[in-house]
């Protein structure tokens, strides 16, 4: 784990108030949260969950993520509300090549704590801590269906860099369209020159 990963993850936990007024506990996965974490991906509906590319109700896979945590790699924030997981980002980076300088964000919410502002939330401290590690893009992957996400991206910033047609299938073989989504990142010195 890179230094300022590990610099970035001293600023958790951190408490954060919902729409509703709610108080959400953002901070990393760990190891002992494999039972919770779990109980998130089941809470998800079935169609939703088969948009997601692992199987995730599986609880072996879960215990992976939960067992091999490498923040570097893959940094899961989840969202506690009441003591157990309600959401999750995850702020994906590929370490080498030539995508190492773009993260990959991912997010998913319990259906009980949608449109409180959890995502939201959530992924604004991924891209926050995404910016201070260095990287200059993040981008996220939709389907078609997900317009409801797709707009929530879009007001964190997210602009639309592809849609191909019919071009990604669900774990039931079904077609769906692929839209990729992306947003550069400012650096501390362009936020200093504007304004003033």
């Amino acid at each position: 784990m890179s230094f300022s990963i590990e610099l970035e993850l001293q600023r958790f936990p951190k408490v954060v108030q919902l729409k509703d007024g709610t108080k959400a506990t953002l901070r990393p996965l760990r190891r002992d949260d494999e039972k919770d974490f779990h109980g998130l991906f089941l809470s998800i509906p079935e169609p939703e969950r088969m948009f997601i590319k692992h199987r995730v109700a599986e609880i072996e896979t879960i215990r992976d993520w939960c067992r091999n945590i490498d923040y570097g790699r893959n940094l899961p924030l989840v969202g506690l509300v009441g003591g157990k997981i309600a959401g999750d980002a995850t702020l994906h980076q590929q370490l080498g090549g030539w995508k190492r300088h773009v993260g990959r964000v991912s997010v998913l919410v319990h259906p009980e704590f949608r449109e409180r502002g959890l995502a939201r939330a959530l992924i604004s401290e991924i891209v926050e801590i995404a910016r201070q590690i260095g990287l200059e893009k993040v981008e996220a992957e939709f389907i078609g269906e997900q317009a409801a996400a797709i707009k929530m991206f879009a007001l964190l910033g997210f602009s639309q860099l592809l849609r191909l047609g019919n071009y990604v299938k669900d774990m039931q073989a079904n077609s769906h369209d692929y839209i990729l989504m992306g947003l550069d990142l400012k650096t501390d010195e362009e936020y200093a020159g504007v304004g003033g």
